[in-house]
C-alpha cells in the first residue's frame, strides 16, 4: 500500500481528547486521525486508553474535553457512518444471515416481516464481498456460520448502512491463519476500492505488518506516535513507545527444563519434539495466539482426549478421559469464560465454592462443615457477598472471578490451569488474584497461566512458554530475553 491515495483532509480527526472516570484520568489529550482508504493500526498496552477512545469516537461515551471531527463525501452532508467489528460476534444466532443484515435497516418491529426487501438488502451487501458466499449463506441461521463467515456478515451489514469507517477490535483472535488471510484480503480490497477508512486494533505484530499502512500508539492516555507510516517503525520501536516494563528485578525463577525425576515434577511432551519438565511450585506462563495455548489447556483439563500433547508424572498419565478424571488426578481449572463455562449461575455461592471438592469426592450433597469452610474462604478472599446462599449474580465481575479461584484453594493439587483469569477485572482484584495464585504455588501446585497480557506474564511467571500466531510451539523465554522484546520476537505479537 502507498500513501498517495490518501486524502490530505482526515476522514476522522480526534484532537486533545480527555476523559476521566471518577479520580481516574484515562485520556489526557489524546490525538488520532484516520484518512480515507487507510488501514491504521491503533496500538497501546492494556490501560493505555484504546477502548475509551473507541467508545468516544463511536458515540458510546462523551469526552470531557477535546474535539471530534468527521468528514464525509456523502451528498446528503451527514457525517460518515462508523461500524465496529469485535472479536466476539454481535449476531443474533437464531436469525438468518439476511435478517441479521436487514435488522440494521429496521424502522419498526414489523420491518423484518418484509422478507423480500430484507433479503434484497442483504444479498446486495454480501455480493460486494463474495457473490458465491452470498448465495450459500443468505438464508441459513447465523449460528451455523464459521467465525470468518460471521465477520464477513458483520462487515456486509456495515457496508449496507453505508459505513465509511470500520473499527476492528482484535478481529483475528479466534481465526485460523487461513481465515485471517481471507479477512485481510477483504479489508485491503475495501480500503482500495471503496476508500473505507479502517482502524485495526491488535497485539499481533506479524498481522499489523501484513495489513496496516499507518500506526498510532497510545501510552498512559497520551498519543506517543501519531499516524506514523509503518515503514518508519521497527518492532522494537513499537514496544518501546508502548512503554512496557521489564520483568521483576529480584525474582528467583524456578527451572522448568530440569530433571523430570524430581518428586512431584510433571512432564509435558508435545509437537515438534517439545518437552517440558516442570517442578512443583512453578508458575508457567503460556503466551501467544489462542490456538496454541487452548489446545494444550484442553488436554490438561480433560476437555480433549485426542491431542498431540501428553502429560506424565508420578501417578499421572494424560490425556484424561474427562474433566472429572482430571480433577481427581489433582488438576484444577479456572476457565476464561466465567459466564459460560465457570460460574454456576443458578446455584448459590456455597455450591460454587465447593463444586471442585464435590466432583473430586464424587458426591452431590452438602457435607457437614461445608458451610463453615465456604464462609471461611469467602471471608479470606474478602468477597463482598451478603450471604453464601446468594446467587453469584449478586457479585461483581471481579468477585465472581475470585470465586472461581477459591474453588481450588487448600486442595491437594498437582496443577492448576488458568485461562485469562484477570480479564475484565480492575487492578485491585488483579492483585488479589495474583496473591491467591502465588499461595497455590507456594503450597506446591504447578500453575499453568495463559494470558494475552504480556506484562502480566512477565510480572507473575517463573518461566514463559511461547506459541506463534499459527499456534506452533516456539520455546521458552529465558535469560536476558525475559522481557517484552523477547516475547514479541517469539510470539510475533506485541503486548
Amino acid at each position: 500500500m502507498t500513501a498517495e491515495r490518501f486524502e490530505v483532509s482526515p476522514l476522522l480527526e480526534a484532537t486533545h481528547i480527555e476523559k476521566s472516570y471518577g479520580a481516574t484520568h484515562v485520556l489526557k489529550g489524546t490525538n488520532f486521525r484516520l484518512r480515507r482508504g487507510e488501514i491504521h493500526a491503533l496500538l497501546g498496552g492494556n490501560g493505555a486508553g484504546k477502548s475509551t477512545l473507541i467508545r468516544i469516537v463511536t458515540g458510546l461515551a462523551a469526552a470531557d474535553a477535546g474535539r471530534i471531527q468527521l468528514r464525509s463525501v456523502r451528498e446528503d452532508g451527514k457525517p460518515p457512518v462508523i461500524a465496529v467489528v469485535h472479536q466476539e460476534l454481535a449476531l443474533l444466532p437464531e436469525l438468518t444471515v439476511a435478517e441479521n443484515i436487514g435488522i440494521a435497516h429496521a424502522t419498526s418491529a414489523f420491518s423484518l416481516a418484509r422478507r423480500g426487501h430484507t433479503r434484497s438488502i442483504a444479498a446486495e451487501a454480501l455480493r460486494l464481498i463474495d457473490p458465491a458466499l452470498a448465495e450459500r449463506i443468505l438464508d441459513i441461521p447465523a449460528r451455523t456460520l464459521s467465525l470468518h463467515e460471521g465477520q464477513v456478515v458483520e462487515i456486509a451489514r456495515a457496508l449496507s448502512i453505508g459505513a465509511e469507517i470500520l473499527l476492528l477490535d482484535e478481529p483475528t483472535a479466534n481465526l485460523t491463519a487461513g481465515e485471517t488471510e481471507k479477512l485481510f484480503s477483504l479489508l485491503r480490497r475495501l480500503a482500495r476500492e471503496k476508500a473505507i477508512g479502517i482502524v485495526f486494533v491488535s497485539h499481533r505484530m506479524k498481522e499489523i505488518r501484513a495489513l496496516c499502512d499507518t500506526c498510532s500508539i497510545l501510552r498512559d492516555g497520551r498519543t506517543v506516535v501519531d499516524a506514523a507510516p509503518m515503514t518508519e517503525l521497527a518492532d522494537a520501536d513499537i514496544v518501546a513507545h508502548m512503554g512496557q516494563p521489564a520483568h521483576r528485578a529480584a525474582v528467583s525463577r524456578k527451572r522448568v527444563t530440569g530433571s523430570g525425576d524430581q518428586k512431584g515434577a510433571l512432564r509435558l511432551d508435545g509437537p515438534a519434539a517439545t518437552r517440558l519438565d516442570i517442578q512443583p511450585g512453578t508458575i508457567l506462563g503460556l503466551a501467544g495466539a489462542p490456538s496454541g495455548p487452548s489446545a494444550l489447556i484442553a488436554m490438561l483439563v480433560g476437555a480433549r482426549t485426542s491431542s498431540p500433547w501428553r502429560l506424565s508424572g508420578d501417578g499421572i498419565a494424560a490425556p484424561f478421559r474427562s474433566p472429572r478424571e482430571a480433577i481427581r488426578a489433582g488438576v484444577g481449572f479456572v476457565p476464561g469464560d466465567r459466564a459460560g463455562k465457570g460460574v454456576l449461575s443458578k446455584l448459590p455461592i456455597l455450591d460454587n465454592v465447593v463444586a471442585a471438592r464435590r466432583v473430586r469426592d464424587g458426591r452431590g450433597f452438602v457435607r457437614r462443615g461445608e458451610r463453615d469452610e465456604c464462609s471461611s474462604l469467602v471471608a479470606a478472599l474478602q468477597l463482598k457477598a451478603g450471604s453464601i446462599w446468594d446467587l453469584p449474580g449478586s457479585l461483581s465481575g471481579g468477585n465472581q472471578q475470585k470465586l472461581l479461584v477459591a474453588r481450588w484453594l487448600d486442595l491437594p493439587l498437582r496443577m492448576v490451569v488458568l485461562e485469562e483469569p484477570t480479564r475484565g477485572v480492575d487492578i485491585g482484584t488483579k492483585r488479589d488474584i495474583y496473591a491467591l495464585i502465588r499461595r497455590m504455588a507456594e503450597a506446591g501446585a504447578i500453575i499453568v497461566w495463559w494470558s494475552t497480557e504480556n506484562v502480566e506474564l512477565l510480572e507473575l511467571c517463573d518461566a514463559i512458554f511461547a506459541f506463534d500466531t499459527d499456534g506452533t510451539p516456539k520455546g521458552f523465554l529465558a535469560g536476558e530475553r525475559f522481557d517484552e522484546d523477547g516475547l514479541a520476537e517469539l510470539t510475533g505479537m506485541a503486548a
